[in-house]
């Protein structure tokens, strides 16, 4: 029994995996957005790139965000980030460390040292669990990509491996997982609005994550496809407005 099909198992998992994934694929349905897509792609990156910095303790006024008139290293960095996720898809799968170096030289320029930007720091067992990490994310096995979008992010968050801004990195590369995996290839959910809509409850599911037990790994799970389930709904409401 592989590791990911250990956590499915775990009370509730499946079904919020399920639940979430229903929402996502509504969404994606909608007519208009099989006509296009590109207008809702950017606000969604941006509100994305904004929430992250917001978890990241930068916050900043969506509006001048969108003006470009913040000039906060992080909030730069997470705007970066998320406008080239798209493109990093494919390197992704055929050789994560390179993408997840490539996500922390965008995300952490400006926050930390040029000699440090794209270099993991990491030492003994966690060396290790970090390649385990990198075998995960370019293994092929067709399993449930919420799944492996949500481990990729709590294995990044608790192993910590970039210096500066690594949270804006972690969920870049979950976004990067649902973009790959085929659960959201266009970009469209606006996953971590839905995040930033349950702060304490992120951070809190984070840390019991990292304490290893099951309930606080399945606290993790459940936690981030609500989140999911939440930007999927962000995103239906945004498409209306823009459609109305």
């Amino acid at each position: 029994m592989t590791v990911l099909n250990r956590l499915l198992a775990l009370p509730d998992v499946a079904t919020a995996l399920e639940s979430a994934r229903d929402a996502v694929d509504e969404v994606l349905a909608q007519r208009s957005l099989r006509r296009t897509g590109g207008p809702l792609a950017a606000e969604v990156s941006l509100r994305c790139a904004h929430a992250s910095a917001a978890l990241e303790g930068a916050e900043a006024d969506l509006t001048e965000v969108r003006a470009g008139t913040v000039t906060d290293p992080v909030v730069q960095g997470a705007l970066r980030v998320a406008e080239a996720l798209p493109g990093l898809a494919d390197t992704y799968h055929k050789a994560p460390g390179q993408a997840l170096a490539r996500l922390h030289l965008l995300a952490a320029r400006g926050t930390v040292p040029d000699d440090a930007l794209g270099r993991p720091v990491l030492t003994g067992t966690a060396t290790l669990r970090f390649g385990g990490l990198l075998g995960l994310i370019a293994d092929p096995d067709p399993g449930p990509g919420l799944l492996h979008a949500a481990v990729v992010h709590a294995e990044l968050l608790a192993l910590a491996p970039f210096p500066g801004p690594n949270g804006v990195v972690a969920r870049a590369a979950a976004r990067l997982t649902l973009i790959a995996r085929g659960v959201d290839p266009r970009a469209l959910i606006a996953v971590d609005t839905g995040h930033l809509e349950r702060a304490p409850e992120y951070q809190g599911a984070a840390n019991a994550y990292a304490a290893g037990t099951e309930d606080g790994v399945r606290s993790w799970l459940r936690h981030h496809t609500e989140a999911v389930r939440l930007g999927a709904a962000r995103t239906a409401g945004l498409e209306a407005a823009r459609t109305a």
